[in-house]
């Protein structure tokens, strides 16, 4: 059963990187950093752009930093996929695990160089910010485990 809920998340970790890495390789090809193509109105739209911090480029001055926190945050969850126990849990961390990998992969590979890379994001949410796969991903792994987490029987402490 634990190889199974294992095989899950690296399936749906799997999934998420391909996905992500893919979108972000179209939009590289195909948008402008320039232009919105609107989708819904002024709500949502597609434009290039290249973020060498986190949401809403917060700490874009540390990107070393950023890449070696996402480095221990994948291994830490390849190591919480091997002791998963429920099936919702597996899709959880799978996606977490994914949407971190997602991003650590253009820290990694992506100009400016090794480590200092910029995350390729071409999802633009009205005037907020402009975001990826990997980050809607590690969204909803962290809605999906606040829910398990909260739906959890309590256990009474002795």
């Amino acid at each position: 059963m634990r190889r199974a809920l294992f095989l899950l998340a690296c399936g749906v970790a799997g999934g998420a990187v391909l996905i992500d890495q893919g979108t972000k390789a179209l939009a590289a090809a195909q948008l402008s950093e320039v232009g919105r193509i609107p989708l819904l109105g002024d709500w949502l739209g597609l434009q290039l752009a290249f973020n060498p911090g986190t949401v809403m480029s917060l700490g874009s001055d540390s990107t070393w930093m950023l890449t070696i926190i996402a480095t221990v945050a994948s291994v830490a969850l390849l190591i919480a996929a091997t002791r998963v126990r429920s099936t919702g849990w597996a899709v959880a961390i799978g996606l977490l695990w994914g949407g971190a990998i997602g991003n650590l992969l253009d820290r990694l590979f992506a100009p400016p160089g090794f480590g200092r890379g910029h995350v390729t994001d071409f999802l633009a949410y009205g005037n907020l910010f402009i975001g990826n796969l990997a980050d809607i991903a590690l969204g909803v792994g962290l809605g999906l485990a606040l829910l398990l987490y909260l739906r959890r029987p309590h256990q009474t402490r002795r």
